[in-house]
């Protein structure tokens, strides 16, 4: 991959030179010495540029590996690392995050880059020989990509420049100030409508992994729940359940396995791929306890995302899910019992150090039907209907029993009981956060528990949205101006 890094780091909204990518959907390793002048010129050209646009995927400030700071970490989910980088990891924790974080730094320059990707393909796409169905499908990736990394942004920081053209002159970069996150999120949608409409139902082959039409209807549905859009996001919602292509794994530890990536379940994935070949991923290392020698992985681990004793307890007896998600100790190679919580859900046998064959899920089937389930909710209440046949689905996969309307029997009581299965389905998925936030329960929620995690701030309206990066005001004070309450 070529960048400026120069105008990354010092515009952030501007990417001169193209970061494109190898041969095939998994094998992304970057081709060298590629640059704007050269490329966009065939249908290869494109094919490797859609590529580099999924391999943003992968940067940790999007959906890669410091995803997890920013959807479990700051939740009641999990702890930060002990030590290492743990002030800029106890800062998400804890709430008194600088406005000199780098994950947050990160979180803008790497999504910003992966847009301006998207950007120049749809800029540059139309003129190039190729047919109709491929350059449709083309656009329809990059649009769906597009707003998969606006949509980690505005839920970051709220109101952002929005770009919607390649830029060229690196000037131009700052002409662009914060948009409404209400313009944003218009644009998102805009942009999954046009992917679906263009995508196709499924893939073979190589190309299975790549954006369908039933991950940006599931985008869409997340993204208008969101906004608490609940008849629109339940359209879109049932749209992907009627389209019969999706399906729960019979046995929730299996949608995790290396050797069943890519199953019925799931929608859309971030693609890793080990074999000494850079694509692996680093999470399993990263989780597994510290010190822990080869007990848990071949290469000993890094102790981050450590879960709480709040989520241990917060499974049912019999749910076996916890048994796929968490351990609460290992045996060393000496015999010993160690006591303590890791992640357990993210697992592989590599031969090389962080080198991991793991997906790392974006969105899978039973989050839409539990999505759908709470937008029938919300609707209206409806003891024993099809909000609690969606929901009783998800329970009875993970070895339980059905709640009854005795048990559950009221809208709110819904709502909670909706928030305790997502909360236990999705473990380490990156979705606690953003669930809390959404449904108003951040402030509440982690507030009622601040002595359990240690806040060195309460939750409020204003930190619910991170601060902007300090480096972005500095380069443009003009345009670029500061979240309330940041530090």
């Amino acid at each position: 991959m070529k960048f400026n890094h120069h105008f990354i780091y010092k515009a952030a909204l501007v990417t001169l030179l193209l970061s494109s990518c190898g041969k095939g959907f998994i094998d992304l390793k970057p081709i060298s010495s590629i640059t704007t002048d050269n490329f966009y010129q065939t249908e290869e050209d494109f094919r490797n540029a859609v590529n580099g646009a999924y391999n943003s995927l992968r940067s940790g400030g999007t959906y890669g590996q410091d995803s997890y700071i920013f959807g479990e970490i700051r939740s009641d989910n999990s702890l930060a690392v002990a030590s290492g980088s743990v002030t800029d990891q106890d800062e998400f924790d804890r709430f008194y995050i600088r406005t000199t974080n780098p994950f947050i730094n990160n979180r803008w320059s790497n999504s910003y880059t992966a847009i301006s990707r998207c950007n120049a393909i749809l800029d540059r796409i139309g003129p190039v020989a190729m047919s109709d169905a491929l350059k449709t499908r083309y656009i329809g990736e990059a649009k769906f990509l597009r707003a998969l990394f606006y949509f980690n942004l505005v839920r970051t920081f709220g109101d952002v420049p929005l770009v919607l053209k390649e830029i060229i002159n690196p000037d131009e970069g700052y002409e662009y100030g914060r948009d409404p996150k209400a313009d944003v999120y218009a644009q998102i949608e805009k942009d999954l409508t046009e992917a679906a409409a263009a995508l196709p139902v499924s893939y073979t082959g190589a190309d299975v992994g790549r954006a369908t039409q039933g991950a940006a209807k599931a985008v869409l549905g997340r993204v208008l729940l969101t906004q608490k859009k609940y008849a629109a996001a339940a359209m879109q919602l049932k749209a992907v359940i009627d389209l019969n292509q999706y399906a729960l794994v019979p046995v929730y530890a299996d949608f995790f396995k290396v050797n069943n990536k890519n199953n019925k379940e799931a929608i859309f994935d971030v693609q890793y791929k080990s074999g000494g070949i850079g694509q692996g991923n680093t999470w399993p290392n990263s989780f597994a306890p510290q010190n822990s020698g080869n007990a848990v992985i071949q290469f000993g681990g890094g102790g981050n995302n450590v879960p709480t004793d709040d989520l241990v307890n917060e499974y049912e007896a019999g749910d076996q899910r916890k048994a796929a998600t968490i351990a609460t100790s290992y045996v060393n190679a000496g015999g010993a019992t160690i006591p303590g919580n890791f992640v357990k859900k993210y697992h592989d046998v590599p031969t090389v150090n962080n080198d991991n064959g793991n997906n790392i899920p974006i969105i899978r089937y039973a989050d839409v039907i539990l999505m759908y389930a709470e937008c029938l909710n919300e609707a209206g209440y409806v003891a024993g209907g099809d909000a609690f046949n969606y929901l009783n689905d998800v329970r009875n996969r993970a070895g339980l029993g059905d709640l009854t309307a005795a048990q559950v029997p009221s809208q709110a009581a819904f709502r909670l009981a909706m928030e305790h299965e997502r909360r236990v389905e999705f473990a380490f998925e990156n979705l606690r956060w953003y669930d809390l936030v959404r449904t108003d329960r951040a402030i509440p929620v982690l507030n009622g528990k601040s002595a359990q995690i240690n806040l060195v701030n309460p939750v409020t309206p204003q930190n619910q949205v991170f601060p902007i990066p300090q480096s972005q005001i500095d380069i443009n004070k003009s345009k670029i101006t500061q979240n309330e309450g940041s530090n």
